[in-house]
């Protein structure tokens, strides 16, 4: 699925980047990377909460070779692919076989691989730490470059974050809060991500990127990015 120019509209100004934001339905960092001015498009299986027409419902991978500046892939299927839910691997879950669960791992590196060796040269893919079944899956494996906290930018929340990075370098903390002491009421309000009851909008909640760390993306990479494709 190729995007032309045309159809994109342009931008007039200074150039801008060709930006894509993959696995959000949230629109959060497309809309930091569109109020500096970027020619930014999110995409997703699902359809954009904010109505934009910027967004388009698709698999991310249909989009990879159609000449972006700079990939952001905010919340890929981790489920299987993480140290936490790698017990599943040995002892499904009720209702599930380990030939699904096995599947479903292969699935989730497939998608991780396809972006993280996109043929773009900037790349930045969220994803939690990864077991060893994961990382023997993914072509050209690299450990995650770092490990954030949306308190690190001004957001009131507790929740580790990390970053898989090709040709960008490492956020840097904006406005960092400090965290309140555990066992306190405040410490769970701060949690209250992690500690939400099972229902169906917890996984879109869990996923939703904080204010803070979206403008420190759009501000930070973008602006790296840009001074990369200017010079």
């Amino acid at each position: 699925m190729r995007l032309e120019a045309a159809e994109l509209g342009g931008m007039t100004g200074m150039k801008s980047l060709r930006v894509l934001v993959g696995c959000e339905t949230s629109g959060r960092v497309r809309r930091a990377f569109s109020d500096l001015g970027h020619d930014v498009w999110s995409c997703d299986l699902l359809p954009s909460e904010d109505g934009s027409n910027r967004h388009i419902v698709c698999d991310v991978r249909e989009l990879l070779n159609d000449g972006w500046d700079l990939l952001a892939v905010m919340h890929p299927p981790c489920t299987r692919l993480c140290n936490s839910g790698v017990r599943w691997l040995s002892v499904p879950p009720r209702g599930r076989t380990l030939e699904e669960m096995w599947a479903d791992l292969a699935d989730g590196a497939a998608l991780f691989s396809d972006c993280w060796n996109a043929p773009i040269e900037r790349v930045a893919i969220e994803n939690p730490v990864m077991h060893k079944h994961a990382k023997q899956r993914i072509r050209n494996y690299q450990p995650p470059a770092q490990t954030v906290q949306p308190w690190w930018f001004g957001d009131e929340a507790l929740k580790a974050t990390s970053f898989y990075l090709r040709g960008l370098p490492k956020l840097v903390a904006t406005n960092r809060l400090t965290p309140p002491q555990a066992g306190t009421p405040e410490r769970n309000r701060w949690a209250k991500v992690h500690r939400a009851s099972p229902s169906k909008d917890r996984g879109r909640l869990r996923s939703v990127t904080y204010p803070g760390m979206a403008l420190a993306i759009a501000h930070q990479w973008g602006g790296y990015a840009a001074e990369q494709v200017a010079a």
